[in-house]
């Protein structure tokens, strides 16, 4: 029998992926030790906001420091609020996810996508400007002409808009999600972001059935 899949969908400037990330970590480091030879984990990014170089209006700005306050209070999640003090902030997480793609063809994905969002929440910095990108990609000592290349190339921003196209075609329309496939069937996960051994047992259970 073939391996299950996993998807996980997922936005690197999505402030509820960065409070899951904690019960992300656990659920997938037990699959790793458990079900390493039953179950492959892709990561797809789901484009939660495209190109765009206006400023986000102030009213937007508020709203989503809320969605910050609110995600701190729920899960203890950190986050640096002058990010909007020191920043002209954009509703544009394409430039993110495409640096995602551009870090996954040096064997760099997570490591880039955990750069990102400690860039973003905890440091400050714009992950929609790709100075910013470019710099994240030397940090973690990538080939970053390759890098700069690939990110702003029309090839990368096609495979980007196809995984965005197959995240919603599998349901992923809201981020994080999760998708359990096998054998051509897909079923979601609820996101438990305070309960990973939830996840873990409906995981294990569907991986046991025949």
């Amino acid at each position: 029998m073939s391996k299950a899949k996993l998807y996980y969908v997922h936005d690197p400037m999505c402030a509820w992926c960065w409070g899951y990330k904690p019960s992300w970590q656990v659920v997938e480091q037990a699959l790793a030790r458990e079900l390493d030879s039953q179950i492959e984990i892709i990561y797809l990014v789901g484009g939660l906001a495209p190109d765009s170089d206006e400023p986000m209006p102030e009213e937007m700005q508020k709203q989503i420091a809320s969605y910050w306050r609110k995600i701190e209070n729920y899960l203890g999640t950190q986050f640096n609020y002058d990010f909007w003090s020191s920043n002209i902030p954009r509703r544009s997480t394409y430039p993110a996810c495409r640096a995602v793609l551009a870090a996954r063809e040096q064997g760099a994905e997570k490591a880039m996508l955990s750069a990102i969002q400690k860039a973003y929440y905890l440091r400050a910095l714009n992950p929609s400007d790709l100075e910013v990108l470019v710099g994240l990609a030397e940090e973690l000592q990538l080939d970053s002409v390759r890098f700069r290349d690939a990110i702003q190339s029309a090839d990368l921003n096609q495979r980007l808009l196809e995984e965005i196209r197959f995240a919603r075609t599998i349901g992923g329309n809201s981020f994080p999600s999760l998708f359990f496939e096998r054998e051509g069937k897909c079923r979601e996960l609820p996101i438990e972001y305070d309960n990973p051994d939830k996840t873990l047992s409906q995981i294990r259970q569907w991986c046991q059935q025949s």
